[in-house]
Parts: C-alpha cells; structure tokens; sequence
C-alpha cells in the first residue's frame, strides 16, 4: 500500500483535487497515434466532440486509408496539396455540417482533429473545390459506391427491404440542373430532386442520385435502381422492393419482372384498376 504524498497549499487556497472528482482517461488509436480522451460534463458541447472515436473506428476498420488511396485526384505539381489534406478537409467539414465550401475555412485553426486524421493541415476552399472538378464523374462515382458498399454488404446477409423515395431540393442560386419541375412546397422554384434508395426502416441509405428538378418520377429511378441491383450479388438482393403509387406502373413493374426482383407497390384507383377489383 502506498500513501498518497499531502499536498501543501498558500492559506485561503482550496485543494483542487477531491475524492471522486478524477475524470476517466480513454484511449485511442488515430493516425497520429495514442490519443487520451477524457470528458468534462461541464464544458460545452461541440460538432467535433465525439470524432476521435470515429476516427478510431476508421483506422480499425481500415475505411479511411483505402478510401483515400482508392481516389481518382491525381496531382503532377509539387505544389499542390497532398490528397489525404483535401479529402481529410472535405471529411472533416461535412461532419461537423457544413454545406459551403467557404465553411472549410473554420477549421483551419483545429490542429488537434486533423492531426487525428492523419492530415498535415486543413486546405483552402479553393483548393478542395479545385480538386472536386479534377475528379471525372465516372471513375468518382465508381470510386464512391465501392466504398459505400463495402460499408453495409454485411448487412444485406440477412432479410431486408429496399425503399425507394424522391425528395424535391428546391435551390436559390445558379447550379447545375436548377430546372423548374414538380415542388409541392416552392411552386415556380428550381429545384433538385434526390432519387434515394435506402435499406427499409433502417433508413440506412444504399445510394443517391441527384437530377434537374423535372426529373422526378419513378422512371427517372428505374436506372438507379437497375443499376444498384446489379452491383449486388442476388444472394444479398432485398425481399422486395417497396415504392408508393408513382411506382405502380405497368413500364415500372415489367422492367423488375424481367431481372427477376419482387415488388410492391401501391395503385392508383383508376377505372381498369377498378374493373379488375
């Protein structure tokens, strides 16, 4: 047994230290090696608070590494940025919620996740939108849905629905595919419309396209769909896939008959409907 050493103080001094009032010490492996976390129920909450456990469980589970080698940036300046810097600033900024590229700018002064991360400084705005439009949308869109697959293929082992749904993005400024269409909430405003499919009540999303804001029916997801399917091996395809009346078409239906997937979907009460009940 050792005794803990008294600790003497100037009078009208109160002992800092108390019985009970030790914070817990946790530790994790980064990037940049062991971190020691510990929580303050006292201090304020931020974005970021919880990240190096996901930076953690990002280096374990090797998503991080491969995900950055894997992309199609290539730079031939010596000069330009390093490609895990980039892609780690458009990580860090869409965790902590950003939705400019301006916003990358607030976390130039946080030293501490980017380091985490395994990242020698956070860029500029210019230099991650720079380096977005050097990356060709196929080889981008190969590279991403390689990834995202690998994160939920355990899941499909087991029974599951596949959900399709739209949702209507209505926009303010001037973007690519700003096009006037169906907006139940912003009549007369461009939008987007983002053709999502996702695992049923999970609401765990599988992939997204993003259209102009006249592209919003059902048909518009059918090669979405086809093609998610496709990468997919039958034995991890859905139940069924579920979609509400846009997707009770006769074209809709065919198309899932013929690969051999199952459906359901609901039906307008028109009068051949009608009829046939």
């Amino acid at each position: 047994m050792v005794l803990q050493p008294k600790v003497t103080h100037s009078e009208g001094e109160s002992n800092p230290t108390s019985i009970g009032t030790e914070k817990e010490q946790l530790n994790l492996d980064t990037f940049d090696g062991k971190a020691f976390v510990e929580w303050d129920p006292e201090a304020a909450v931020t974005p970021l608070a919880q990240l190096p456990f996901f930076i953690e469980y990002l280096k374990l589970g090797r998503r991080f590494e491969p995900w950055v080698d894997d992309c199609p940036l290539e730079y031939t300046s010596n000069n330009a940025p390093e490609k895990i810097d980039v892609l780690g600033s458009l990580f860090l900024s869409i965790i902590a919620g950003h939705n400019r590229f301006l916003h990358i700018t607030t976390l130039m002064s946080d030293g501490v996740n980017s380091k985490l991360l395994g990242m020698n400084k956070v860029v500029s705005d210019d230099s991650a939108r720079r380096a977005l439009k050097k990356i060709e949308e196929s080889p981008g869109i190969c590279w991403l849905q390689t990834h995202l697959h690998g994160c939920y293929e355990p899941l499909l082992s087991f029974p599951w629905i596949l959900d399709c749904d739209v949702t209507v993005k209505p926009l303010y400024g001037r973007q690519e595919g700003s096009v006037i269409g169906y907006n139940p909430h912003k009549k007369g405003r461009p939008s987007h419309t983002y053709h999502t499919y996702m695992v049923g009540n999970l609401r765990l999303v599988l992939d997204v396209e993003v259209m102009a804001g006249n592209e919003h029916s059902s048909q518009c997801s059918m090669p979405g769909l086809i093609s998610l399917l496709g990468r997919l091996d039958k034995r991890m395809w859905p139940k069924f896939v579920r979609g509400d009346c846009d997707w009770g078409s006769d074209a809709i239906m065919s198309d899932l008959e013929e690969i051999g997937a199952k459906y359901l979907f609901k039906l307008k009460k028109h009068k051949k409907v009608k009829e046939l009940i």
